[in-house]
């Protein structure tokens, strides 16, 4: 798959309205975060005398909340308990989705065209959902969504399609008429795996993934902002895109 271009993006925007759903993950994604989550992984294994392994991120990708806790809490050995470990990562974690983790390019008028267009909209994140109730409210951006799931409601994690298709049928809609967006490999493969399109989204944690998320996903976008430029208004409908 060629890195983006305007037919491509085109095409994008053309296959996304014939959609009834987008379903979007959360770091990486909508929200320029992935950044943070390394810097308390450092954080919190230098508390109890571990550096953090180069394999780390990769080990955990696409693992839900309670997951995470227990591949940390099994693979050094963290003497606290798995609610304590996840509390701890909460704490250090809000202030900074409070005040330091912003949208990703272009993210605000996509989700106005979305809504313009009548698609319904859902969030699929493994993270926890206190943290992402402060940086969705944080960020403004939270009536857009019709559904919020995330991986510690559903039997297992990316990339197994569960938490896509929970958010599918929480919103009344085949996974066929989905399009999903994600940044990281186990997160496309979920997707796919659900029967649903996939659109992976450039980001800076994953830069070094770049060729294996184009092979894996449908579309690849660097950023939103091109899929609304040009694309008329809601009075047009889908036959002026």
């Amino acid at each position: 798959m060629e890195r983006e271009s305007g037919k491509d993006r085109k095409e994008i925007r053309q296959a996304l309205l014939q959609k009834q759903a987008v379903i979007f993950d959360l770091d990486g994604t909508l929200v320029d975060s992935m950044w943070m989550w390394k810097a308390i992984d450092m954080e919190y294994l230098g508390r109890y005398g571990y550096e953090c392994p180069p394999f780390l991120q990769k080990e955990i990708e696409g693992m839900s909340f309670s997951e995470t806790a227990v591949y940390f809490k099994e693979k050094f050995g963290i003497p606290d308990s798995l609610e304590k470990i996840k509390q701890d990562w909460v704490e250090m974690s809000i202030e900074k989705y409070r005040n330091e983790v912003s949208l990703k390019t272009g993210v605000r008028p996509f989700l106005e065209f979305l809504r313009d267009f009548g698609i319904s909209m859902g969030i699929a994140t493994s993270n926890g959902r206190e943290m992402v109730d402060v940086v969705l409210q944080s960020l403004g951006i939270e009536p857009f969504f019709q559904v919020i799931a995330t991986a510690c409601e559903v039997a297992s994690g990316k990339p197994a399609p569960d938490i896509y298709l929970n958010v599918a049928g929480r919103l009344g809609v085949k996974p066929g008429q989905c399009m999903v967006f994600e940044d990281v490999p186990a997160g496309i493969l979920a997707g796919k795996a659900a029967g649903m399109t996939v659109c992976a989204v450039e980001d800076g944690y994953s830069a070094g993934m770049r060729e294996e998320k184009m092979r894996l996903a449908d579309y690849y976008i660097e950023d939103y902002s091109h899929l609304v430029a040009g694309a008329g208004g809601r009075d047009g409908g889908k036959k002026n895109v």
